[in-house]
């Protein structure tokens, strides 16, 4: 086994780590996307026309369970990413969560393939919601515990690449089964496996049971509410990313009906799978790359101030050019500013963070800057496309909150 870490659980990572301890984490990483992907892709949407009753519509059954999923996915990161700081065993903070979750979230997706009402199949998604992100909670505070700053730009490189990957592999799996079970049982399969090299080649350093501050309900609940004043760097880091997922989610919400309705393209399914893998190919041609020259020449901001000016200059184009060569040509450029900022991002969040007792709380608490703006995207969205000035205010509001989220990163101090 291999401790890339030279000081304990608590200390500041000084040794870099190696290849193989990178490729497993990520592997990890990938793993739970396809847990979440597979079913969120296609999984979900054909159980919910099977289980929908007479009158009910399958869209307002997915919308259900999936809406049930994410309130659950938004308080377990945080929670979870709390707990497993502390953690005290022989195993380390991380990895008796990373265990249980993939193990748990694996036997939640076979459950939740055999549900046959609205109310087991969101019990059983709300639970695969619950424990992957037990997982990922761990994953990611894995990389402040044991990744050196400067080698933590490549390490959220290769995250990125295996979270696209991933999600391309849970699609790809739940696509291919010849039925629901086998799907989510495929899925399920992957996950497990596909975290088991790091959990079983790499030793998490753990935490001295001295070192694990005394519980108390009130603290720990507190926790979860970080001062921006005491800490404006975590608040400016959490703006910026809460920004700039919002305008990129924004961006590609309405894809089909854009292409539908503005456009008027023959196929518009066609063109969305189109700009789909324009802009999947280009975020995965970036993310690594611009990762590792952030790690050279040891800044970040530049980098996500220049994602976001990418990214609004794509949807700006949408806005004010709607054509389809347009689009195919915002979608590359999407993909571009998004995978430096899917690298960077993460690295620089890590370099905020203010204690490093509760990195997991806090990177959870993080985390919900990622998960929430999916959440607002479309009560944002169908007012400004209905009521507002349709597609073109809609873009040009995706524009605006991007490069705003870009503009703040330069409030950050602790980091350059």
């Amino acid at each position: 086994m291999t401790v890339p870490t030279g000081g304990g659980a608590l200390a500041e990572p000084v040794a870099p780590v190696g290849r193989g301890w990178t490729a497993t984490l990520s592997l990890a990483n990938g793993a739970i996307w396809v847990g979440w992907y597979g079913p969120l892709q296609i999984l979900l949407a054909v159980q919910a026309a099977a289980v929908a009753p007479p009158g009910v519509a399958k869209e307002t059954v997915l919308a259900w369970v999936t809406g049930a999923g994410a309130v659950v996915s938004l308080l377990a990161n945080p929670l979870f990413g709390a707990v497993s700081d502390r953690t005290v065993s022989r195993f380390g903070r991380r990895t008796p969560w990373i265990v249980a979750g993939v193990v748990s979230g694996s036997a939640a997706l076979v459950w939740l393939s055999g549900a046959r009402t609205i109310w087991s199949m969101a019990a059983g998604w709300c639970l695969v919601q619950l424990t992957l992100n037990a997982a990922f909670a761990a994953v990611t505070a894995a990389v402040p515990d044991q990744v050196p700053r400067a080698q933590r730009g490549t390490v959220g490189g290769w995250l990125g690449a295996a979270q696209i990957l991933g999600v391309l592999a849970g699609t790809g799996l739940a696509t291919s089964a010849p039925s629901l079970a086998t799907g989510y049982a495929a899925c399920a399969v992957c996950t497990v496996s596909a975290a088991l090299p790091h959990v079983l080649c790499h030793r998490d350093p753990a935490l001295p049971a001295a070192a694990r501050p005394p519980l108390s309900a009130r603290a720990f609940l507190a926790g979860f509410v970080f001062s921006p004043r005491r800490h404006p760097d975590l608040g400016w880091a959490w703006l910026t990313r809460f920004l700039i997922n919002l305008g990129n989610a924004l961006a590609l919400l309405y894809l089909l009906y854009f292409l539908r309705d503005a456009l008027h393209r023959p196929d518009p399914v066609g063109g969305v799978l189109t700009l789909t893998a324009v802009n999947g190919a280009t975020l995965l041609a970036t993310v690594v790359v611009a990762g590792r020259w952030s790690d050279r020449v040891g800044r970040r901001q530049p980098f996500v101030l220049g994602s976001g000016v990418v990214m609004t200059v794509a949807t700006v184009g949408l806005a004010l050019w709607p054509a389809w060569p347009v689009a195919l040509a915002a979608a590359a450029l999407l993909g571009v500013g998004f995978g430096v900022f899917t690298a960077v991002d993460f690295a620089l969040l890590t370099d905020v963070l203010p204690d490093a007792a509760h990195r997991g709380k806090d990177l959870g608490v993080l985390n919900v800057a990622n998960a929430l703006p999916q959440v607002i995207a479309p009560v944002l969205a169908a007012p400004l496309v209905a009521h507002l000035g349709g597609y073109r205010t809609l873009y040009l509001t995706a524009a605006a909150t991007g490069l705003l989220g870009a503009v703040l990163v330069r409030r950050i101090r602790g980091v350059a």
